[in-house]
């Protein structure tokens, strides 16, 4: 049996996991409630095993299922389950700490063009996205002549806070979500591209800053039907957030310490003028937030429509209702993936309607197949 969700320790802001007018939904603890009586009861398998550090996961038309580790590898898992190498060239891959081969994405026109997208830190001394094109019995992956973004900054000390997450937007942007690198100036600097979330043509290769003030961004996901994109970052040593994100707007990280990486400031410092406060916050202690995904179909009941986002230090999966305006007006934990296999660095809806997760505990990590039980 899984292990029992926590009981919710209800703030002056909650009621039967309701938000009360006048509080803001970033006054949401992260002590959830059960969840709902409608949630279904959810089967978990193991697709393969064997990973190492997996950081992301897609999904392709055919059903094939694309994982990356974060020291340099693709794994594909065909749809009659035989697992295959994907050779690709990663020579100048910077790989340590936090940094390495992390977001995937695949072109929305993947059927027509097999057009990869990567996220990955480069010994050129960046973090680079870069895109591939993937051969037909997904044997290899060749890369594009120059890269679609670069110039994100990285950590070549410790490779900490490299981000980056990487996601389409309904317009066909490509959003990237970017980390700070550790280092005190780039989040509040217009000139970096850390510390930001992007949109990238890929086409013309013309990148955009679109949002500021981030600390480490680690999720992207595109509420269907809404145009709404939420992005998820760790936070210090308290508030790992959920982000509603405009353009131009400024989510108030801003840790410059005179010279020093100053990690004792709040997430959203008020002193920025308009700093966006977050949707939701996980309080303190932090849970280390990280890949993000919308599930939708009716088959999934009472989690049709949440927000799903993957916990590494708290080891599993965090569903947040929202209201249309993106308000957090329910939380709670899935049971199955209660600490029951570890770390959860990302899951995705994929086209097939299951979800899929990848943990990521550095020995033996999985890609798992999340659907409702019978």
């Amino acid at each position: 049996m899984p292990p029992a969700a926590r009981e919710l320790v209800a703030g002056p802001c909650m009621v039967a996991g309701l938000l009360l007018a006048g509080c803001s939904s970033a006054d949401l603890q992260v002590d959830d409630a059960p969840p709902p009586p409608s949630t279904p009861e959810l089967r978990v398998e193991v697709v393969t095993d064997g990973l190492h550090h997996p950081w992301d996961v897609a999904q392709a038309p055919d059903g094939t299922l694309l994982v990356d580790e974060r020291a340099g590898d693709f794994t594909a898992v065909l749809p009659d389950g035989a697992v295959r190498e994907v050779a690709a060239d990663l020579d100048d891959l910077f790989a340590l700490g936090e940094t390495g081969l992390m977001g995937l994405a695949l072109d929305p026109a993947f059927d027509r063009n097999r057009r990869l997208y990567s996220c990955q830190g480069d010994v050129a001394g960046d973090v680079r996205v870069v895109a591939w094109t993937v051969a037909d019995d997904w044997s290899s992956a060749e890369r594009v002549p120059g890269p679609v973004a670069a110039g994100l900054p990285v950590n070549d000390r410790g490779g900490r806070h490299g981000g980056c997450r990487l996601e389409f937007a309904p317009d066909g942007a490509l959003l990237i979500g970017t980390g700070d690198s550790a280092e005190g100036t780039v989040a509040q600097d217009p000139r970096s591209l850390g510390g930001k979330v992007l949109r990238a043509d890929v086409a013309s290769g013309e990148v955009a800053v679109w949002t500021t003030g981030h600390r480490n961004v680690q999720g992207l996901a595109v509420r269907p039907g809404s145009g709404q994109v939420f992005s998820v970052e760790h936070g210090p040593d308290r508030d790992d957030e959920v982000n509603l994100l405009r353009a131009g707007a400024n989510y108030g990280w801003n840790p410059d310490g005179g010279g020093s990486y100053d990690e004792s400031v709040p997430m959203t410092d008020p002193a920025i003028p308009g700093a966006v406060e977050a949707v939701w916050s996980s309080g303190q202690p932090t849970l280390a937030t990280s890949g993000a995904t919308f599930v939708s179909g009716e088959q999934w009941a009472a989690l049709d429509g949440a927000l799903l986002v993957a916990l590494l230090k708290d080891q599993g999966v965090l569903a947040l209702r929202l209201d249309d305006a993106g308000a957090v007006v329910e939380q709670f934990r899935l049971p199955e993936l209660d600490g029951t296999h570890g770390r959860i660095r990302t899951v995705q809806q994929g086209g097939d309607g299951a979800l899929y997760a990848v943990t990521d505990n550095g020995e033996d990590d999985e890609l798992l197949r999340i659907t409702p039980g019978s």
